[in-house]
C-alpha cells in the first residue's frame, strides 16, 4: 500500500510581499540586533519587486545598512531611492547627514537645500528639519549670516520652536547683532525668554530669577530624571578596613586641555596634598598631545576615560572608585553631561569654575564661591548651598607661560594714546555696554578701544555702531587670535580692561591682573556679573568695581582722563599682585581641601552610622 505525499505550499517570491509585511519580518530582525540581516532582506526585496513603493524599501534598506555600520552602502541605497522617487525628502536628509559625518559641508547644505527649496514645497517636518540641520551645520562651521538666515526661514515657517529660538539669540550674540531678539515670524517676546539658554541668560541679564528660570527649564527639558531609589554611592560596599583611608576626589568634566577650565585648573590638581587626598580625573576631553593637556594628565593620580562611555556606565565607575567628592566642572556648558550627576556616585557633589551660575541641577548639593559673588541676596536664586572660600572663589595658575613682550606698533595701536581694551568674546558684548564703551572714547580724547574680533560680522557690526555714535573707524583696534603665551604677553599694552557686563571676564580678568594690567568692572547681582570683582578686592584694588552702568561710565573716563592713576595702580600690580590673596595658589587649594575633607568625613561617618 503506497502512502501519498502532500506537498508544502511554495511560499511567495519574496519580490511579492508587501512592503508592510516586509517591514514586520525586517523590523524583527532588527530588534533582534541583526541590522546587516534586515538590510539584506530589503536588498534583496528590491531587486525582486516592482512595487511602486520600492523608494520606500529603499530608504529603510539605507537605515539599516547605517546601522550596521555600512555608511557607502546606505549612501547607495538613499541614491537608488531617490532613482525611483525623485526628491523623496526622507532620504534626501539622510544622505545629508552621511556627507556630514563624512566632513563635506557643501554637499550635506546642497542635499539639504533640495528639501528645504522644494517646490512644491515638502511636508512641514521636512523642510524644518533641513533648514534646521543647515544652520546648525553653518553655526559650526562660523558661517553665521548663513545660519541666522535660515533660522529666519525656519521660524518665519514655525515660530514655537525653543531650540531654534536659542540658537537665534545666541548667534545674533555672536555677531554683536543688537538687539539680540530682533522680531522674527511671529516669534512672541516670551517665546524669546523662554528660548533663550543659560549662557545666552547670562551675557543679557543679571536677574537672578531668569537665570535660574533658565536653568531649571533646562534642567526639566534636556536633563534625564534621577533614577529612583538610593543614591549610587550608597550601593557600593564602603572601603575594607586597612585600605587608602586618603579622601578621594574626582573631576568630572571635558575640558581638561586649552580651555577656560583646563588653563585654570592644573596647579590646582597639582598642588593637592598626596598625603591626604588622592586626585581622580573622570573625563570625555578630546585627546591630544596639546601640552597643558599633558600636563594636566601629568598631575592626576587616577584617570577614567569616559568617552563612549554612556551616562549610567560612567556614574558607576566613579562610585566603584568610591569618589569622596566629585566636583563638576562644566555644569550646563557645551559638551556637558549632567545626568551623570543626577546618579549621586559620590556623597558630595560640587560645583565649579565651569558654570559660573547656578544649574539647578539636583545631583548638586554644593558651589565653591566667596561672599562676594555669592552673597546672602544671592541664595535664594541657587540650588546648590555655598562652600566659601576666605578669599576668592577662582584657582589659577602661576606658571602661565608668556611669550616675548611686544611693541604697540605690532598691533597697529597708536603710541602715546591711552588705550581701552576688551579680550572677552564678542557674545560677551551688550548693546548698553558697547554704548557706553563709545562715550568713554568720545570724551576721552585720542583714545583707542582694543578688541578682538571673533567673526567678521561682529567687526563690521561694532563699526557700524561706532560710525553711528560718532565714533570714527580707526579708533576700534582689533587685535587677531594669536597663541596663550603671546594673548598674555600684549595685555601690558593696554592701559585699562574694560569689562563685559552681565557676563563678567573670568579668566581674561586673572590673565590681565597677572600681567599687570587694571580692569574696570561692574558687579550686579548674578554670580557671573560679580566675578572679576571678586578678583578685584583680592588682588588689592576694591576702588574698580563699580555698582551701576552711570558709576562704570564715569570712572572709566576719569582714568582715561588721568593716566597717573592708572600708572600708580600698574605700580601697585606690578609689585604686589602676584603675592596677593588672588594667585596665592596654595593658599587657595588648602582652602578647597579643608571644606572638602570636612565634608567627606561627615559623609563617611553618616554612612557608618547608618
Amino acid at each position: 500500500m503506497s502512502t501519498a505525499t502532500v506537498a508544502k505550499p511554495l511560499s511567495p517570491p519574496l519580490g511579492e510581499l508587501s512592503l508592510p509585511a516586509l517591514m514586520e519580518q525586517a523590523g524583527a530582525l532588527q530588534a533582534a540586533g541583526q541590522p546587516a540581516a534586515a538590510a539584506q532582506l530589503y536588498g534583496r526585496w528590491v531587486a525582486e519587486s516592482t512595487s511602486p513603493l520600492r523608494h520606500m524599501a529603499c530608504f529603510n534598506w539605507g537605515t539599516a545598512l547605517s546601522a550596521a555600520g555600512q555608511q557607502a552602502e546606505a549612501e547607495a541605497a538613499y541614491r537608488r531611492a531617490l532613482e525611483f522617487a525623485p526628491g523623496f525628502a526622507p532620504a534626501l536628509l539622510n544622505l545629508g547627514h552621511l556627507q556630514e559625518r563624512r566632513g563635506e559641508t557643501d554637499a550635506a547644505l546642497a542635499t539639504w537645500a533640495q528639501v528645504a527649496d522644494a517646490q512644491p514645497a515638502a511636508a512641514l517636518d521636512h523642510r524644518l528639519h533641513a533648514l534646521n540641520n543647515s544652520a546648525r551645520l553653518l553655526e559650526t562651521a562660523r558661517r553665521y549670516p548663513e545660519a541666522e538666515a535660515l533660522m529666519r526661514r525656519s521660524l518665519e515657517t514655525k515660530a514655537a520652536q525653543p531650540d531654534v529660538v536659542q540658537h537665534y539669540v545666541h548667534i545674533r550674540q555672536k555677531q554683536c547683532a543688537w538687539p539680540h531678539d530682533l522680531p522674527v515670524g511671529d516669534v512672541t517676546p516670551h517665546q524669546f525668554l523662554m528660548g533663550t539658554s543659560l549662557l545666552a541668560m547670562m551675557g543679557l541679564s543679571d536677574d537672578p530669577a531668569l537665570q535660574l528660570i533658565s536653568a531649571q527649564r533646562f534642567v526639566h527639558e534636556r536633563v534625564p530624571k534621577p533614577p529612583a531609589g538610593p543614591p549610587l554611592h550608597a550601593q557600593v560596599p564602603a572601603r575594607p578596613e586597612g585600605a587608602d583611608t586618603r579622601i578621594r576626589i574626582g573631576y568630572l568634566s571635558g575640558d581638561l586641555h586649552t580651555h577656560a577650565v583646563g588653563l585654570l585648573t592644573a596647579e590646582l590638581f597639582e598642588l593637592h596634598d598626596r598625603q591626604r587626598f588622592e586626585v581622580w580625573a573622570f573625563d570625555w576631553t578630546p585627546e591630544s598631545q596639546q601640552p597643558q593637556r599633558q600636563r594636566i594628565l601629568k598631575a592626576i593620580d587616577q584617570h577614567v576615560r569616559l568617552a563612549g562611555v554612556d551616562d549610567a556606565t560612567a556614574a558607576r565607575l566613579i562610585a566603584q572608585a568610591g569618589i569622596d567628592v566629585l566636583v563638576d566642572l562644566q555644569g550646563l556648558t557645551s559638551g556637558a553631561r549632567p545626568a551623570i550627576l543626577g546618579f549621586r556616585a559620590a556623597p558630595v557633589q560640587v560645583s565649579y569654575l565651569g558654570l559660573p551660575g547656578t544649574s539647578a541641577l539636583p545631583g548638586v548639593d554644593w558651589m565653591l564661591a566667596d561672599r562676594f559673588v555669592m552673597p546672602p541676596e544671592l541664595l535664594p536664586f541657587c540650588s546648590e548651598k555655598p562652600i566659601y572660600l576666605p578669599h576668592c572663589y577662582q584657582v589659577s595658575d602661576r606658571q602661565r607661560v608668556v611669550g616675548a613682550p611686544p611693541q604697540r606698533s605690532q598691533y597697529g595701536l597708536p603710541e602715546g594714546a591711552f588705550v581701552y581694551c576688551s579680550f572677552n568674546n564678542n557674545h560677551k558684548f551688550t548693546a548698553e555696554m558697547f554704548s557706553a564703551w563709545l562715550r568713554i572714547l568720545r570724551a576721552v580724547p585720542g583714545s583707542v578701544l582694543w578688541l578682538l574680533a571673533d567673526n567678521d560680522t561682529a567687526r563690521a557690526n561694532m563699526l557700524a555702531a561706532a560710525a553711528a555714535a560718532g565714533v570714527a573707524a580707526e579708533r576700534l583696534v582689533f587685535a587677531p587670535r594669536v597663541a596663550p603665551a603671546d594673548y598674555l604677553a600684549r595685555f601690558p599694552l593696554a592701559d585699562l580692561v574694560l569689562d563685559t557686563f552681565p557676563y563678567n571676564a573670568g579668566t581674561t580678568a586673572s590673565d590681565a591682573l597677572w600681567m599687570g594690567t587694571p580692569i574696570l568692572t561692574r558687579a550686579g547681582r548674578t554670580y557671573i556679573s560679580r566675578m572679576a570683582g571678586s578678583l578685584l578686592h583680592a588682588v588689592g584694588l576694591p576702588d574698580l568695581v563699580t555698582d551701576s552702568l552711570s558709576e562704570y561710565e564715569r570712572l572709566a573716563i576719569t582714568l582715561g582722563c588721568t593716566p597717573a592713576r592708572v600708572a600708580s595702580c600698574k605700580r601697585y600690580l606690578a609689585e604686589h599682585a602676584r603675592s596677593s590673596p588672588l594667585f596665592d595658589v596654595p593658599q587657595i587649594v588648602r582652602d578647597i581641601e579643608a571644606a572638602f575633607e570636612d565634608l567627606a568625613l561627615k559623609a563617611r561617618a553618616a554612612r557608618a552610622a547608618r
